[in-house]
C-alpha cells in the first residue's frame, strides 16, 4: 500500500508542478496545478494516518477540510476554461461562485468531523456540493464552447475532475479496497494532467510530447533513487509512521528540484551573481530558450487552418517581449524569418529565429500606423496600431495593479492616459484581437506565395 500511495504521490505532485512550471501566470494551469498537488497532500496524509500513529485522529480532522481543496480548484479550472470574457464582472462572478462551492463543502467538512467512515450527513454534503458544482460547470462550458471539438475536450476534462473530486472524498471511507481506489485514481490523474497540459499546449501552438517525456523520466529517476530507500526501509523495519513522512517529504523535495530546477537556478544566480545582473540575463535567456526547445514542433505551419494561424499570431503578439516564448513559438517557421536570416547572414539558430520573429511583428505593427503625421492620435483609424504598439513593443500597462505612467515618454504618457481614462479593457482586448487579424493575414499572405 505504501508503494501505491507512493506512486499516485509522485504523480499528482509531478504532474502540479510541470503545469505550474509552464505558465504561472495563467490562472487556468495554476488551479490544476493547485488540485493536483493538493491531492498529493492528501494522498501522503491518507497513508500517514493508515500507519496507526499517535497523530491519526489530528490527521484524520485534517484530512476532511484538505480534501475540498482538489474538487474546488478543478470546479475553478472549469469556470476558468469556460469564461467568455476578461472582464471585472465575468471575474466576480467566478469568485462568488468559487467562494460558494468552497463554503459549502467547508459546511460539510465541519458537519462530518472527520475523514474517515462511517458515512455522515457531512461526507453526503461534500459529495453533493462537488459533483453538483462540476456538473454544472462542465454544462455551461460545453454550451460556451462552439465547435464539437471543443466540447468533446471539454467533457472529456470535466468527467476526469467529476471522478478525482469524487474518489478523494471516498478513498478514505474504505468503501471500495485501497489498492483498486488508488490505482484507478492514478490513472486519472495522469489523465487530466496530460489533458490540461494539451489544452495549454494547444493554446499555445506548441509541442508538448518531448518537454512531457523528458520531465516525466528525470520524476521517474530521481523518485526512484530518493523513494525507494524509503520504501525498503518500511519493508524491513516497524517504524512506519517515521519512514512514512520520510518517503512522502522526500519525494516531495526531489521532484520538486527536478521539475523547478530553472526557476530554482535563476535564484541561485541572484544571490551568487548579484553584483553581474548582465551576466544573469545572458544565463537566465540561455536557460528559457534551452527549456523552449522541446515545445517546438516540426514542421508547424504545415496544414494549418487560418483560425489556427490567427490565434498563433495573437500568441506571438502577447509574447513579444518575451524571447523565450517566442523561441516556441510556430511563426518561427514562416518564410519570411528564413528571408531575414538570409538578408543579414545570420545562423540558423532558436534565438536568432525568434529576434527575428519579433522584429517581423514590430515591422507589421507599425505598418497598422495610419499616415497622416504625428505619432500618437485617439480617432478609429489609431485603434490597431495603439492597440499593439504601446501595450507590447512600448510596454504601456494601463490595466496593471498600481501601474503608473512613469518612466514613459511623452507619447507612451499621452496613450497611457487615454486608455487609463477612455478605453475599458475589453475594449483593448477587442481591437486587439482584431489587429491580430490584420497581421495574420498579411503574414499568411507571405506564406501562401513561397
Amino acid at each position: 500500500m505504501a508503494a501505491m500511495s507512493a506512486v499516485v504521490f509522485g504523480l499528482s505532485w509531478w504532474l502540479g508542478l510541470y503545469l505550474l512550471a509552464r505558465d504561472p501566470r495563467k490562472p487556468v494551469l495554476v488551479l490544476a496545478a493547485l488540485g493536483l498537488t493538493g491531492f498529493a497532500v492528501v494522498v501522503a496524509l491518507d497513508a500517514l494516518r493508515t500507519t496507526g500513529g499517535v497523530y491519526t485522529e489530528l490527521l484524520s480532522r485534517l484530512e476532511v477540510y484538505l480534501v475540498i481543496v482538489p474538487g474546488v480548484a478543478w470546479f475553478a479550472v472549469l469556470l476558468e476554461m469556460s469564461r467568455p470574457s476578461d472582464t471585472w464582472r465575468s471575474r466576480l462572478g467566478e469568485i462568488v461562485a468559487i467562494g460558494a462551492v468552497a463554503g459549502g463543502a467547508f459546511v460539510g467538512a465541519t458537519l462530518a468531523g472527520t475523514v474517515s467512515g462511517p458515512l455522515r450527513l457531512g461526507h453526503w454534503v461534500m459529495f453533493c456540493v462537488i459533483s453538483v458544482a462540476t456538473l454544472a460547470a462542465m454544462v455551461v462550458a460545453a454550451r460556451r464552447q462552439r465547435r464539437p471539438r471543443r466540447v468533446l475536450r471539454v467533457a472529456v476534462v470535466a468527467t476526469l475532475f467529476f471522478a478525482l473530486g469524487n474518489a478523494i472524498l471516498v478513498i478514505p471511507l474504505g468503501l471500495v479496497p485501497s489498492w483498486l481506489a488508488l490505482a484507478s485514481t492514478g490513472i486519472d490523474v495522469l489523465l487530466l494532467g496530460v489533458a490540461v497540459a494539451l489544452w495549454d499546449a494547444f493554446d499555445e501552438g506548441q509541442a508538448l510530447r518531448a518537454d512531457m517525456l523528458r520531465s516525466f523520466i528525470g520524476t521517474v529517476v530521481v523518485a526512484t533513487l530518493f523513494g525507494g530507500q524509503a520504501l525498503i526501509g518500511l519493508a524491513v523495519t516497524d517504524a512506519h509512521t517515521a519512514l512514512s513522512v520520510l518517503l512522502f517529504t522526500s519525494l516531495a523535495i526531489a521532484i520538486s528540484i527536478n521539475v523547478l530546477a530553472d526557476p530554482l537556478a535563476g535564484v541561485l544566480d541572484r544571490l551568487a551573481f548579484s553584483q553581474s545582473p548582465d551576466l544573469r540575463a545572458d544565463r537566465a535567456a540561455l536557460r528559457d530558450a534551452e527549456a523552449a526547445l522541446p515545445l517546438r514542433s516540426a514542421g508547424p505551419l504545415d496544414d494549418v487552418s487560418d483560425e489556427t494561424f490567427v490565434r498563433l499570431t495573437r500568441r506571438a503578439l502577447g509574447h513579444y517581449g518575451d524571447l523565450s516564448k517566442l523561441v516556441a513559438s510556430p511563426l518561427t517557421a514562416l518564410p519570411a524569418v528564413d528571408e531575414r536570416l538570409a538578408a543579414r547572414g545570420a545562423p540558423d539558430q532558436p534565438l536568432e529565429r525568434a529576434n527575428e520573429l519579433k522584429a517581423l511583428l514590430a515591422d507589421r505593427i507599425a505598418a497598422l500606423k495610419p499616415r497622416d503625421g504625428g505619432d500618437f492620435g485617439t480617432t478609429e483609424q489609431w485603434r490597431h496600431y495603439n492597440s499593439l504598439y504601446f501595450p507590447y513593443v512600448v510596454g504601456v500597462r494601463a490595466y496593471a495593479q498600481n501601474a503608473t505612467a512613469a518612466g514613459l515618454d511623452p507619447v507612451a504618457r499621452q496613450a497611457w492616459q487615454w486608455f487609463v481614462t477612455e478605453v475599458p479593457q475589453r475594449s483593448l482586448h477587442n481591437w486587439q484581437n482584431a489587429a491580430a487579424r490584420v497581421i495574420a493575414a498579411d503574414l499568411r499572405g507571405g506564406l501562401v506565395t513561397v
